[in-house]
């Protein structure tokens, strides 16, 4: 099967970039047999990511199964924060970290990372180096005790689409992507509230909290974290249309 006959079935399926998403297809599929399941697959709505098995990400390839949440480039901008303020051998907590692509790009750190969904898990564990260490739990529940108090990032790309916009996702993210890496609660920022409450047990004294928030939400959010203790800024990227919102652990 060629290229341009792909692009053709994937261009009828609603796929917008259908030539480059065609040769992606190619390059990944190892057998002609191959190439048609991954084909059907796309054409299906499935995430061309989950097709081909990775993503680059922050310079990263980052191996992905299907039903794990996808990285997005936004984050990119939430990664560029959070290597800022992460030398190297700083003790660095990835919070929801879904496949492992943000602690994966944050460079030669002493790693900790923690997924609730078992698949995530599994997916982290290939794309982390060898000497992080990958738990799988809620959030800080499944942390060694010896970790309070020493954290000098904690850095979590928590969900925060409001419950009410995630009929309004795209398919392939809405009936592909676990709903709890996407879905926030009400106003998107349930997940955030809970880390930022959580945060001052485990942060070192001068360590900081990171988390990504879309544009409208940041200002609220700044003030959940002046709530939890936290001294709070925003940094927003108007070329990605993000926010991050950092918080400082004073003592």
């Amino acid at each position: 099967m060629r290229a341009p006959d792909i692009a053709e079935r994937l261009r009828a399926a609603g796929c917008v970039f259908a030539e480059d998403e065609a040769d992606l297809l190619v390059a990944a599929a190892r057998t002609p047999e191959e190439l048609e399941s991954m084909v059907e697959r796309r054409a299906a709505g499935e995430p061309l990511e989950h097709v081909i098995g990775c993503v680059d990400f922050a310079r990263v390839r980052i191996a992905l199964e299907p039903g794990v949440f996808v990285p997005r480039a936004r984050t990119e901008f939430l990664v560029a924060q959070a290597v800022a303020l992460a030398s190297p051998g700083a003790v660095v907590v990835d919070l929801c970290c879904g496949s492992g692509a943000v602690g994966a790009a944050l460079g030669p750190v002493e790693l900790h990372a923690v997924d609730v969904d078992p698949v995530a898990v599994r997916c982290a564990r290939r794309n982390l180096p060898a000497a992080a260490a990958v738990y799988e739990g809620d959030l800080f529940e499944p942390l060694p005790a010896a970790l309070r108090g020493r954290v000098d990032v904690l850095v979590a790309n928590v969900p925060y689409v409001p419950s009410g916009e995630i009929a309004l996702m795209p398919a392939e993210a809405r009936d592909h992507e676990p709903r709890l890496s996407l879905d926030g609660g009400p106003d998107g920022l349930d997940v955030a509230r809970r880390v930022a409450a959580g945060a001052r047990e485990w942060l070192a004294p001068g360590g900081h909290l990171l988390i990504e928030a879309s544009e409208q939400q940041a200002a609220r959010a700044a003030e959940d974290f002046a709530r939890a203790g936290l001294e709070p800024r925003v940094e927003l990227s108007e070329e990605l249309e993000v926010a991050v919102v950092i918080g400082r652990c004073s003592t």
